[in-house]
């Protein structure tokens, strides 16, 4: 049969993962991979978990462990994520919360709730590439988002339209981002819900590594901005997305939206014919490690991530020839690196794999143009301090050619 006659015409920009594909090389023992940019299992509470699961699993809530249940998700942990928005400035109730299979899906459901094909998304350049990933199945155009620039409402407004569509909203990930790991200050932040206001668009906030912050002041979020305009909520444009990943475990597939009652209930609809709901064992499990350990847990990570950040920026400054560029984050797991130009990350991680045995992410899967083939994201996570240092070294020679 031939499937392309039946196939919907948003599957032709449904693409795998780069990211994704990179993971399979980390089967490989001589490669130094700074690719994922995922946790370290070594740090997992699994002592934690294993008790959790053995309490759930073989007391009174085994029934309905095992049951469905309702697509809001479990109650006692929107409960406790309620109270954890609150104490970022967020006051909301298990009403705002929907549960999630992980953040990813969360940005796949607004996907498609707001988008309609010929649509305008805003994004940064780069940006999140799962997040490209999402909403590419549901046929939007793009447009770059900086904050900081000076392109007004009507620019925006007037570009989307000549592409067919309008503005829907602005994502982005404002703290510590994948894949730069740069933070949007304050007024970045109130920035973005000016233009917001002006295009009367949504704004969803990505928090996925909000909790990994090694040095800084915390800054709010763009939800907890708004609403200290608005007065409530149920006010707020501003969707914010979280996830227990980074911070507990990623397998179990637990995050998170808090929003406007309005919103959640229409995302609820689309979780009951998406999933029905998300493991309600994985739910109840994560509200007992979380409300147990959680603060920390979080203490730890920070501790042993800041280190190794520390590390890899040590690394860099030793190693990296002149020309070479990088930031220098607060938080998160990544370091951005931009080449000199005229220099191609593809080209230097297929030459890499055949040379040096490194692995890192080229930046050009990053831009939803796909330009700005200069750079490349490596992650901190899972590398210890030698890996790093000669990870590090193996680049410079690589670069330098």
């Amino acid at each position: 049969m031939d499937w392309s006659q039946v196939l919907a015409t948003r599957s032709s920009r449904m693409k795998a993962s780069e990211i994704r594909e990179l993971l399979k090389l980390l089967d490989q023992p001589d490669i130094i991979s700074f690719a994922g940019g995922i946790p370290d299992p070594a740090l997992f509470p699994k002592a934690e978990f294993a008790a959790a699961f053995a309490e759930t699993l073989s007391g009174d809530q085994a029934g309905s462990a095992l049951q469905y249940s309702i697509s809001e998700g479990y109650k006692p942990l929107r409960d406790w994520i309620a109270d954890q928005m609150a104490e970022l400035g967020i006051p909301c109730g298990a009403q705002n919360i929907l549960i999630t299979s992980g953040s990813q899906q969360a940005l796949d459901y607004l996907g498609k709730l707001m988008i309609s094909p010929g649509d305008t998304v805003l994004c940064g350049w780069p940006t999140y590439l799962g997040a490209l990933g999402a909403y590419n199945a549901y046929e939007p155009n793009y447009d770059r988002l900086d904050p900081k620039g000076n392109r007004d409402a009507d620019s925006f407004r007037a570009k989307a339209k000549a592409a067919g569509g309008r503005v829907k909203f602005a994502y982005l990930s404002v703290d510590f981002a994948n894949p730069t790991g740069e933070t949007l200050d304050r007024s970045a932040r109130e920035s973005v819900l000016d233009l917001a206001d002006a295009l009367d668009i949504a704004v969803v906030e990505d928090a996925a590594y909000q909790t990994l912050r090694y040095d800084g002041e915390a800054i709010p979020p763009i939800l907890a901005l708004e609403i200290a305009r608005r007065g409530s909520i149920e006010a707020c444009r501003t969707l914010y997305c979280g996830s227990f990943s980074k911070s507990l475990a990623p397998g179990l597939r637990v995050g998170w939206i808090c929003a406007a009652k309005e919103v959640i209930s229409r995302l609820v609809l689309m979780k009951q014919a998406a999933d029905l709901h998300s493991s309600t064992a994985n739910q109840i499990v994560t509200e007992k490690v979380a409300t147990r350990i959680f603060s920390d847990h979080v203490a730890k990570l920070r501790q042993v991530y800041g280190a190794r950040r520390d590390h890899m920026l040590a690394a860099l400054s030793r190693e990296m020839p002149v020309g070479v560029s990088w930031t220098k984050p607060e938080g998160g797991m990544f370091v951005w690196v931009t080449l000199p130009k005229g220099m191609d990350a593809g080209d230097l991680l297929a030459k890499s794999l055949k040379t040096e045995r490194i692995a890192f992410v080229p930046g050009r899967a990053f831009f939803a143009d796909g330009s700005n083939g200069n750079t490349l994201r490596l992650s901190f996570s899972c590398a210890n301090e030698a890996a790093i240092d000669e990870g590090i070294k193996r680049l410079g020679r690589l670069i330098r050619g």
